[in-house]
């Protein structure tokens, strides 16, 4: 693929704006694929362009490399084409590969499968598109192909493409709520995130679904408008409450059997990237979900509002 400089300035920035990725997106393609620029091969993202210069770049598969952690388990498939794979991640599996991650990903299993992935977000994030931390579970889209990534990227920040989480909550909100607060690094605890003076801009949209049988606990469904850590979980906490079972943020199970924090990406919203076709995927909950839910509420009332239809019509808007 080509394109011609329009403007002066170094090569990561120029192709950040004319391919509509982030800076380090473009830094990791430059530097595990590399470039040519007037024909002149490069690979650093430094390198300056001038008005009129020709950019060629290719997009190329993946080099299948095999993990050095055992893939013992799966991953349930909810659509699959040729552009994108949509999967309902289960708890406890991280997504990619860090240097604190010490056992097999979902980026490990989608190579063990022959799955093409694309490559612009680089070697340990082989197709990955967007995220869900490690004990959240739920409907996620992975990009085949560099074309598909590019376009959900798109989709990603121009808010056309989202997800519908729920959540079970240890205090009953008050009222539907929207929290519009910056999100940083805890000062004192490395491992968490807080609302902080100086962090980076996050807004999250909370809905009241249904109480608990005692009225203690309540079933919430959140939506994001920013993609920070730990934001729901944040923001939550922020207004005194937390996820059952999520102790990083405070929640203290009394009876200890919650193991997990309990959220859920419930519905997946997207344009297709290439035939436009808005798509809708529901995730069906885990069993430990499903349990949790069967012990503190009624089982009739959460099966009506657990719907499709009834979730994303609880934020009044359309998806």
């Amino acid at each position: 693929m080509t394109f011609i400089s329009k403007e002066n300035g170094r090569i990561d920035a120029v192709m950040s704006r004319e391919l509509e990725l982030t800076r380090s997106q473009i830094e990791k393609f430059i530097k595990s694929i590399g470039i040519h620029i007037n024909d002149k091969p490069t690979n650093k993202s430094s390198t300056k362009l001038q008005i009129g210069d020709v950019v060629t770049y290719e997009f190329l598969d993946m080099v299948e490399e095999e993990s050095e952690y055992e893939v013992n388990f799966n991953v349930d498939v909810l659509y699959e084409d040729e552009d994108i794979l949509i999967i309902n991640k289960p708890p406890f599996l991280t997504v990619h590969g860090a240097p604190s991650v010490k056992e097999a990903t979902l980026v490990d299993w989608l190579k063990l499968k022959g799955i093409s992935l694309s490559t612009i977000s680089g070697e340990e994030r082989h197709g990955i598109v967007h995220r869900i931390d490690k004990e959240t579970s739920g409907a996620l889209v992975v990009a085949k192909n560099n074309e598909a990534h590019i376009n959900l990227s798109k989709q990603l920040e121009d808010k056309s493409m989202g997800r519908y989480y729920i959540a079970l909550i240890d205090l009953p909100l008050k009222e539907n709520s929207v929290v519009d607060k910056p999100i940083g690094r805890n000062r004192k605890n490395r491992l968490k995130m807080d609302v902080v003076e100086n962090g980076k801009y996050a807004k999250s949209f909370f809905s009241k679904i249904v109480l608990s049988k005692n009225e203690k606990f309540e079933l919430i469904a959140a939506k994001l408008y920013t993609g920070r850590t730990h934001q729901i979980r944040v923001h939550l906490n922020s207004l005194s409450r937390h996820i059952l079972g999520d102790s990083l943020y405070g929640f203290k199970s009394q009876s200890g059997k919650i193991n997990r924090v309990m959220l859920h990406a419930y519905m997946l919203y997207l344009k297709h990237p290439k035939s436009g076709e808005m798509m809708l995927i529901k995730a069906p909950l885990f069993d430990d979900f499903k349990e949790t839910i069967d012990k503190y509420f009624d089982k009739d009332t959460i099966d009506e509002y657990i719907t499709t239809d009834g979730i994303a019509s609880s934020f009044n808007t359309d998806f």
